[in-house]
C-alpha cells in the first residue's frame, strides 16, 4: 500500500475565457510528507494554438514554463521562491479567471511522487 498522500491539480490554458474552453497543459503535484512540489508542463503547444485560433500564445507559453520554476523555488520564481512549499502549491492552484487556470485539487497515494507526477502528466496532458 502506498505510504504517502499527495495533492495535485491540472494546469489549464484558457485562450478565450468567455468561451470556457481549455487545454490541459500540465500537472502540479504536492506531497507534504516527502517535501515534494513539482510540475510537469507540455512543450507541445499545437492543441493550444488550434484552440487560440489567431490569438497569440507567447504569453501563455512563458507563464506555463514558469510554473515548474515556482514549484522548485528557483530564482526565476522571484519572491515566491522564499515561500513554503504549501504556500506555493496553494497560490498556483488558487481559483482564477485568467488564461492560466487549475482544476480542482485532487488527492492520491504514492511511494514516489516524481513517478506519480509523470504518470498523471502522461494520462491527463499527453493522453
Amino acid at each position: 500500500m502506498p505510504a504517502h498522500s499527495f495533492d495535485y491539480a491540472v494546469i489549464r490554458a484558457v485562450p478565450h475565457v468567455e468561451r470556457q474552453e481549455f487545454v490541459n497543459v500540465g500537472v502540479i503535484l504536492f506531497c507534504r510528507t516527502l517535501r515534494f512540489l513539482d510540475a510537469r508542463v507540455t512543450t507541445d503547444f499545437r492543441r493550444l494554438e488550434m484552440l487560440a485560433g489567431n490569438g497569440p500564445i507567447d504569453c501563455f507559453r512563458e507563464r506555463i514554463e514558469l510554473i515548474p520554476e515556482v514549484c522548485r523555488g528557483t530564482p526565476r520564481a522571484g519572491l515566491m521562491a522564499g515561500w513554503s512549499l504549501a504556500d506555493r502549491f496553494h497560490w498556483l492552484t488558487a481559483r482564477s479567471s485568467s488564461g492560466i487556470q487549475s482544476s480542482e485539487v485532487h488527492s492520491g497515494l504514492c511511494d514516489d511522487p516524481a513517478a506519480a507526477l509523470s504518470r498523471l502528466f502522461r494520462h491527463l496532458v499527453e493522453g
